[in-house]
């Protein structure tokens, strides 16, 4: 098939040069000239598609090599491209992705495989002729750069302004907005990003603010100009059938667990399962169902409030003790160990397995891989697995004859390069996967789910 999609790739020079606010501000730009838009994250990130989410009422798809592969990337893009515009937030800086002699599962390689033009997001808070250097750089760093258009952040007056698109001029390239220096114009951050917009709705109403102000500054003409420009995309996507309902799944998801792929919610329900969602931090049972899934969040932030419900806790456990198949991801790990830890608190949680979650100030950010070296809810053993793991916290006091999952080749995993915990029918683990990269994943654990029902 040729797909026409009207695409652009934001992406920065480094971290934290302002990506996420300027996308999010590009979204509401467009939205206000009567578009529709579908955003897209690269890297394997939660917090920012919530921010992307928020502005354009639309679930925010992850482009991921690592997880996915570079047809899952294309096959994800096309299939999920319904709206006017598609719009990609990069992740670090350009050219940065799984090691620093190749450009494998960076920006430039998503932005090479959906065949998207670039606009570079720049930092111009302590520059002014040199930033053409820094431009330059990025222009010719690699043979076909994609990039087409220029974002001036942290601009401190109309001179200053004057003087960096002076210094871009002869690159031909446009400069799309200049963003003016404004202390306003910030969302907090904590331990692993951004605060969730899920979290508080004055985030999201700061984020409405923040998005209006800097959507004024943005050439809206230029940039719809440049995302109109590249050719169809040509690709075999294969529709997925979706079979009937047979198994009842209930997911956590609240304020303390909301780190969940849309896709892989999707290819839960495309293999037959009904999702319920239920919050631990509120409600007092689970609903009715065959399994549960547990994503990952921030179950350290409303510890006291998680140790607090004890009728859902025991509920947990006691289904989780007659085998119902459950299937965890670092904030789900960290919930059903026996206690979260943060300085001199600690907070009782699930205890489903015989250990200790401890904070810490050190954050754990890898790529994983490795093999399924036991069966297990979403798997048989010898199964490759590839994901991420990303946390602030460590498991102490986890008993030497505990059963794990996967054996890692790349990542820490919970120890010795270890992860997944098995206990009864559930798996937690540090590491996150993308059920739709490997279908057999969900379809093993909605099978599993339905065996349950049945006994």
């Amino acid at each position: 098939m040729n797909a026409a999609i009207p695409r652009v790739v934001i992406a920065g020079t480094t971290s934290g040069v302002g990506k996420t606010i300027i996308t999010c501000s590009i979204i509401y730009a467009l939205q206000r000239r009567g578009h529709t838009v579908q955003p897209f994250k690269v890297g394997p990130d939660y917090i920012d598609p919530s921010y992307l989410s928020s502005i354009s009422n639309q679930d925010t798809y992850n482009l991921d090599v690592w997880l996915m592969r570079n047809k899952h990337v294309l096959d994800t893009f096309i299939t999920n491209s319904k709206s006017d515009i598609s719009v990609i937030e990069g992740v670090m800086g350009y050219y940065d992705g799984h090691s620093g002699d190749s450009n494998h599962a960076s920006t430039f390689h998503v932005a090479t495989i959906t065949q998207s033009p670039v606009i570079l997001v720049v930092d111009a808070s302590k520059s002014a002729r040199s930033i053409a250097a820094t431009v330059l750089g990025f222009l010719k760093f690699a043979r076909n750069s994609r990039i087409a258009g220029i974002i001036l952040n942290n601009i401190a007056s109309p001179r200053h302004d004057r003087l960096c698109r002076d210094a871009l001029h002869k690159f031909g390239i446009p400069v799309v907005a200049s963003v003016l220096r404004n202390p306003l114009l910030h969302i907090p951050s904590r331990h692993l990003g951004l605060v969730t917009t899920q979290e508080k709705n004055a985030q999201r109403k700061q984020l409405k603010k923040i998005t209006s102000i800097i959507a004024k500054s943005i050439d809206t003409q230029a940039l719809v100009s440049i995302l109109k420009k590249p050719k169809p995309i040509t690709a075999t996507v294969k529709p997925v059938p979706k079979k009937p309902t047979v198994t009842t799944i209930a997911v956590a998801q609240d304020t303390s667990f909301n780190f969940y792929y849309p896709a892989n919610l999707e290819s839960l329900r495309s293999h037959g399962a009904d999702l319920r969602f239920f919050s631990p931090v509120k409600d007092k049972m689970i609903p009715p169902c065959d399994g549960l899934y547990i994503g990952g969040g921030f179950p350290e932030v409303l510890a006291d409030s998680l140790a607090k419900n004890q009728p859902m806790k025991k509920s947990i456990k006691r289904l989780a003790q007659q085998d119902m198949p459950v299937y965890a991801e670092c904030g789900g790990l960290m919930y059903l160990t026996r206690s979260i830890s943060s300085g001199s608190r600690r907070h009782r949680m699930v205890g489903l397995f015989d250990a200790d979650t401890v904070m810490t100030d050190r954050m754990t950010l890898n790529y994983t891989s490795g093999t399924l070296s036991a069966k297990t809810v979403i798997s048989e053993a010898s199964r490759n697995i590839h994901g991420h793991e990303f946390h602030y916290s460590r498991l102490e006091n986890v008993p030497s004859d505990s059963k794990f999952a996967y054996d890692l080749e790349v990542g820490q995993g919970i120890a010795h390069h270890k992860d997944g915990l098995i206990q009864d029918n559930a798996l937690a683990s540090y590491g996150h996967v993308y059920f739709a990269s490997c279908p057999s994943f969900a379809s093993s654990f909605v099978n599993n789910c339905r065996r349950y029902s049945k006994r």
